[in-house]
């Protein structure tokens, strides 16, 4: 931001994409005002539906993790 290294010396420097660089610092000039704000916060917008979904997935990944723990118990020997 302050302009003291160029955008290819920081992609280098850090191992990205001198488009990412611009990216990054297009975002934060975009949305810098939203950062420094006084006032209420957003509350980010939940679908519950969704968390819900998410949460039945975890739970048949669970009872698929230990069903398959339990069967592999005989070839790993843990």
């Amino acid at each position: 931001m302050k302009g003291e290294k160029t955008a290819a010396e920081l992609a280098t420097a850090y191992g990205v994409h001198p488009t990412m660089i611009h990216q990054w610092k297009k975002a934060l000039l975009e949305g810098a005002q939203d950062i420094f704000e006084r006032g209420g916060k957003k509350t980010p917008e939940i679908d519950e539906g969704a968390v819900r979904d998410l949460h039945a997935k975890i739970g048949q990944l669970a009872v698929a993790n230990d069903f398959l723990s339990k069967k592999l118990k005989p070839w790993t020997g843990k």
